[in-house]
């Protein structure tokens, strides 16, 4: 993953009803959930979700599929992993880490 492309997968991430947004589709799973059942879910209206679910696809993080008169998004797995892949790439120095040995522990 490039600089810019970290940035605006970030920036799409960066407001709190985005980010639970994000959050609940993670949760929902390759599936993902209906646009009103989002909106249910998480209490946003759904004139504001459409806002915030056009700046997320924008950023390549959500996709959207229309299955009969509903559009279902879901999280776009694979994007997450490469960024999450370039915010710890080189972590502490090489060391390995991992869910058992957290990077660059310091309380240990």
């Amino acid at each position: 993953m490039e600089n810019k492309t970290a940035v605006t997968t970030l920036s799409a991430l960066a407001q709190e009803s985005r980010l639970t947004i994000f959050r609940t589709l993670v949760q929902a799973g390759p599936d993902g959930m209906a646009a009103g059942k989002i909106s249910e879910t998480t209490g946003i209206p759904p004139s504001s979700l459409s806002f915030h679910l056009k700046e997320m696809s924008y950023a390549g993080i959500v996709n959207s599929r229309q299955k009969s008169r509903y559009i279902y998004y879901s999280a776009n797995f694979k994007v997450m992993n490469e960024l999450l892949a370039f915010l710890t790439e080189n972590c502490c120095a090489g060391v390995a880490c991992g869910v058992e040995t957290p990077c660059c522990e310091e309380d240990a």
